[in-house]
């Protein structure tokens, strides 16, 4: 995944923060999809689409830090 190791940490930990609390106000789309699968109303492809789309980055800054502790394999 080299495209993911050129990714500097500071910029995907922003994307996350800003993506986890998108948009702001009245409330942020994650809480917003929690309640509803909570509740058992998730069922649109659109909100399943909204919840994986605010955690793609938080799932891209998972990868890199499992990937960034393990040691590189010589050429």
């Amino acid at each position: 995944m080299r495209w993911l190791d050129q990714i500097p940490f500071p910029i995907l930990i922003a994307a996350t923060l800003f993506m986890l609390g998108a948009p702001f106000v009245p409330e942020p789309h994650l809480v917003e999809k929690m309640r509803m699968l909570q509740e058992g109303n998730l069922t649109r492809p659109l909100d399943i689409f909204d919840v994986f789309w605010h955690l793609l980055p938080l799932i891209l800054l998972a990868v890199k830090l499992a990937t960034a502790s393990k040691p590189k394999a010589p050429d």
